[in-house]
């Protein structure tokens, strides 16, 4: 029972006093006291204080308060949200299949649960339309008219002869690049038959082998890999009752209920007002077929209402396209070819077009992932053993890490500082590196250089020699230096012994001085060739002569260009590369100077190691933390979905509009750091807010003059106050679950380190009782705090959003630079908390003395705890290795052996994820053992000495510390 709910017996009273006040109340006015070994609060000489009372008392009803309020808002989420409308398909306007509600008047889709497709209509047959108002024909009947017999264009003012002719580009104007590519031209009003043999493949269900054959009357048009690649412009998203293979069986068998769609371009079409002269026009000579055409070639059939529930414009099924569930069960719809195109297309073409539309994709996915559920379902008993086995690896890494973790940790501080070195290295050579150079080699021509002018400089100051000129011009002619090694480092063959080239000997060449092994450029005036620069031949029988460099030039120049080609960033480069060996030295010092406490920090690792070895149960602290976690993400998750769902009616615009710009808004061109008014932006009606919705184009376009055809669509969820507050609890039990294991811990390493009977006490069972006896209102309050700014950053991560939506640039940058700061704060408070938390363990004090005491003896220890979380994060990087790889190794050998017919990959990929949590458990028990070990440490420390507890490795650094505290 906790503090709240059982008082201490009268008897007791004054041994466990109950702290109580306000969440903050520490009890005492205690400032920054050191731990004492007085008999006072601050002794904690014989272990954790056992003469402790019940704090922050107050936080506990007030987390028990906001856990109602939880409830009720849960409660009351209920009643309106519907958390299918997160996950269940949605069609082209925004409406949830198998939904009866749906936002703005929507469609009643209970009883069409699945996400199909129909035939985009307008999309489609837009080309078709253009072809038909654009063509020669009906150019004559529109524009030219006829003289004999005498009959006038049907647009009967210039202005709007001229607006049509610039519509279609038949004349060069502002709108057009050049002439609309509409396929073939109809030049007559008979030749309208073109169109309707054309329109006759799109409007007859059953003629889906002519519609996709390269040979039907539309060509390639619907058999292109344009087409396929472009489906999602060719295809409405709806809702259907299912995926069923054969629209046309459908439509048969409730025949009487077949509705017809006429189609005609949207009121927002430019052509709109041509194609309508047309429609309406008195037939005459030029008129009467295309007339006839466009009243009857262009008429659908569309599915029942019953089976299709939109108007017929969306429920125009595609000739020759069946579809299947993408997965069984799924209300999602996959790209098939009806059996009859596939006759007359061939199976390797229909695969083609289906996989350019869509289905190769889903096929793989689905596939894959059954193939690798497969794969795991069929080694599940290999899954089991890898997992025990797994948390025997971390085990007998926490023992070796005892005997090892100092090698470990300075093999780390090597490696850290190699890194250093190579890392300024490849910034230099990368500054200087030529054109036609690989990297590789730029990096040996200056690793050479720089040894080699190293050594001469190290030789002429030992012998006192005097430096000989390593000067040259041009080609190196004149060069007299004592340059012996090439570019790549090859020792230089002597002139007078050298065989690769025999040609060149002083005898040949008297003015060269070709001495020793000396680099030199050896050249006479009938010479047909000639070196770029000195050189001179090698042993290397692949490489017989090489150019050299002169000593001391470091990075030549590149006659034919560098690598990097800004000058600019040569220099940044060249610059950055001292600044990163500058750091490296600076860290080498550190190094140097923290040495004691790095040895002190891997004392204190090593005592982590050993009480995790001795108490392994401590291990369960995690693993029920990870349960709680799970099962409270679940439940808040179900929770939060009613609350997510309920997105008001009037959170979008029902209206239309005019333009895609005006529904959706623009993006600015620019990036962050950029101003200027170009880099102005727009937010849309639909997308002004955020979580924003989606814009779509209805068919019906109102009955304004201006046709307004962009409608908006709702987002699948909302954020409002209700919200909020359930996911302050979230956050709030979430920091509290987090906490209490932190506490747990903290207090079991305390018992254990001032044990004399260490791995026989029952430390887990005793930290438990205490920690839940007294602790559990400091649990919360300092919980409460990590939530209260979690969620204040999370606000700005919405702000930011908002300001997103509103295409405010500079607010979006205001509020990411505000959520840094947050989110370090954040950082710091929690490691305040958890140091705090180890002070609650070792003196029983409330949340806020715990964390002035923790505060300060930080700052007191300031290098010490910087040793410690350095190296803890270093063993960390370790510990997550080494329990990964030797996990997922043994995974591998063992699945190979139990199941030699499985493709190992999807099983070695569950062995990694595995393994990663149980290192997590490990090592955040075995960094929060460091941790209390350091306080015990310290408390040790200040109280001179704590007897002959003191765990071995670090009795002797007491000692030392104590010894030279008294002198």
């Amino acid at each position: 029972s906790t503090c709240a709910l059982v008082l201490p017996p009268p008897h007791k009273a004054a041994l466990t006093p109950l702290k109580m006040g306000s969440c903050c109340s520490s009890g005492d006015d205690e400032k920054d006291r050191k731990f004492t070994s007085d008999g006072g609060e601050s002794d904690i000489s014989k272990g954790p204080v056992q003469n402790r009372g019940c704090t922050d008392v107050l936080c506990i009803p007030i987390l028990i308060l906001a856990q109602i309020v939880f409830i009720v808002v849960t409660v009351a989420g209920f009643a309106d949200g519907n958390p299918e409308k997160l996950y269940r398909p949605r069609d082209y306007r925004g409406s949830y299949c198998g939904i009866e509600e749906n936002w703005n008047n929507g469609s009643n889709t209970k009883n069409s649960p699945t996400l199909s497709y129909t035939m985009n209509v307008t999309s489609t047959v837009d080309q078709l339309m253009k072809q038909m108002v654009c063509s020669t024909a009906a150019k004559k009947a529109l524009v030219d008219g006829q003289s004999s017999p005498s009959i006038a264009p049907l647009l009967a003012t210039q202005d709007l002869r001229d607006t049509y002719m610039c519509d279609c580009c038949l004349s060069p104007c502002a709108k057009c690049e050049g002439s609309l590519d509409k396929g073939d031209d109809i030049l007559s009003a008979a030749g309208a038959d073109i169109m309707t043999a054309k329109m006759k493949d799109l409007t007859d269900l059953s003629a889906g082998s002519s519609l996709f054959s390269p040979t039907g009357a539309n060509g390639d048009t619907f058999s292109a890999t344009s087409f396929w690649k472009e489906a999602t412009k060719y295809f409405n998203q709806v809702c259907l009752p299912d995926c069923n293979t054969n629209f046309n069986s459908i439509n048969s068998s409730i025949a009487s209920a077949v509705r017809n769609y006429t189609y005609s371009p949207m009121k927002d079409d430019s052509l709109y007002s041509a194609w309508q002269t047309l429609l309406n026009a008195t037939s005459n000579d030029l008129t009467k077929d295309i007339v006839s055409t466009i009243a009857s070639a262009f008429t659908f059939e569309a599915m029942p209402l019953s089976v299709c529930p939109y108007i017929p414009a969306y429920c125009v099924p595609f000739p020759g396209m069946e579809f299947a569930e993408v997965a069984p069960g799924s209300n999602f719809c996959q790209f098939k070819l009806a059996s009859e195109v596939v006759n007359a297309v061939g199976s390797a073409a229909a695969n083609a077009f289906a996989s350019a539309g869509g289905e190769a994709f889903a096929n793989a996915a689905t596939e894959g992932f059954g193939e690798w559920v497969g794969a795991f379902n069929e080694t599940i008993d290999t899954f089991i053993v890898v997992s025990l086995l797994s948390f025997v690896v971390g085990i007998v890494f926490l023992i070796l890490l005892r005997f090892f973790i100092g090698v470990c940790v300075w093999l780390s501080i090597i490696a850290t500082i190699g890194f250093f070195i190579l890392g300024g290295a490849v910034s230099i050579v990368r500054s200087g590196q030529c054109a036609d150079a690989s990297f590789w080699s730029s990096g040996q021509q200056t690793a050479v250089a720089v040894a080699v002018a190293g050594a001469t400089a190290a030789s002429n100051a030992v012998s006192g020699q005097e430096a000989i000129s390593e000067a040259m011009t041009g080609d190196g002619q004149d060069y007299r230096g004592i340059q012996r090694y090439t570019k790549s480092g090859k020792n230089c063959v002597k002139w007078a012994e050298q065989t690769a080239l025999p040609g060149y000997n002083a005898t040949n060449y008297p003015g060269a001085d070709l001495k020793v092994n000396y680099c030199r450029n050896p050249f006479n005036t009938s010479d047909w060739n000639k070196a770029r620069t000195i050189w001179c031949t090698t042993n290397d029988a692949e490489v017989k002569w090489e150019e050299c460099l002169p000593i001391g030039v470091i990075m030549p120049v590149c006659d034919n260009g560098y690598a990097v080609t800004s000058e600019s960033a040569r220099q940044a480069l060249y610059y950055a590369s001292f600044v990163i060996w500058a750091i490296g030295g600076l860290w080498v010092l550190i190094i140097l100077c923290l040495i004691n406490r790095i040895r002190l920090a891997i004392a204190l690792n090593k005592v982590a190691a050993v009480f995790l070895a001795q108490n392994v149960l401590v291990l369960l602290i995690p693993m029920v933390q990870a349960f709680v976690g799970v099962i409270w993400m679940l439940l808040w998750a179900l929770s939060a979905s009613f609350l997510l769902s309920q997105v008001p009616d009037s959170y979008m615009p029902t209206g239309g509009f005019a333009t895609y710009k005006e529904a959706y808004g623009t993006t600015s061109p620019c990036a962050f750091w950029e101003t200027g008014d170009h880099c102005a932006a727009t937010p849309g009606k639909c997308t002004d807010k955020w979580p924003q919705g989606f814009v779509w184009k209805d068919t019906d376009c109102g009955t304004d003059a201006e046709p307004k055809c962009f409608k908006c669509a709702p987002p699948r969820y909302v954020f409002d106050v209700r919200f909020a507050i359930s996911f302050f609890v979230f956050l709030w039990n979430n920091a509290f679950n987090v906490a209490l294991g932190q506490i747990l811990i903290a207090m079991a390493v305390s018992i254990w380190f001032f044990s004399t009977e260490k791995g026989k006490v029952r430390t887990v069972g005793k930290a438990i009782k205490t920690v839940f006896r007294y602790h559990v209102g400091s649990v919360a309050f300092g919980s409460f705090i990590v939530a209260v700014i979690q969620f204040i950053r999370y606000l700005m991560k919405y702000l930011e959003k908002q300001a997103s939506a509103q295409k405010n640039r500079v607010m979006v940058l205001v509020f990411k630079v505000v959520g840094c700061i947050i989110w370090c704060f954040e950082k710091c408070v929690k490691f305040l908390n958890k140091n705090a938390y180890i002070q609650i363990a070792l003196n029983g004090t409330p949340f806020c003395t715990s964390a002035k005491k923790a505060f300060f003896l930080i700052l007191r220890n300031m290098l010490r705890f910087a040793a410690v979380v350095a190296l803890s994060a270093a063993v960390n990087v370790i510990g997550f290795i080494s329990i990964m790889v030797s996990t997922t190794v043994i995974g591998y050998f063992l699945v190979r052996a139990m199941h030699d017919d499985v493709n190992p990959v999807m099983p070695c990929v569950s062995y990694l994820v595995m393994s990663y949590i149980v290192a997590k458990l490990f090592m955040n028990v075995f960094g929060l053992a460091v941790d209390t070990s350091l306080q015990c440490f310290l408390a040790c420390e200040e109280m001179g000495g704590c007897g002959d507890f003191i765990p071995g490795v670090l009795a002797k650094w007491v000692k030392k510390n104590v010894e030279k505290d008294s002198e």
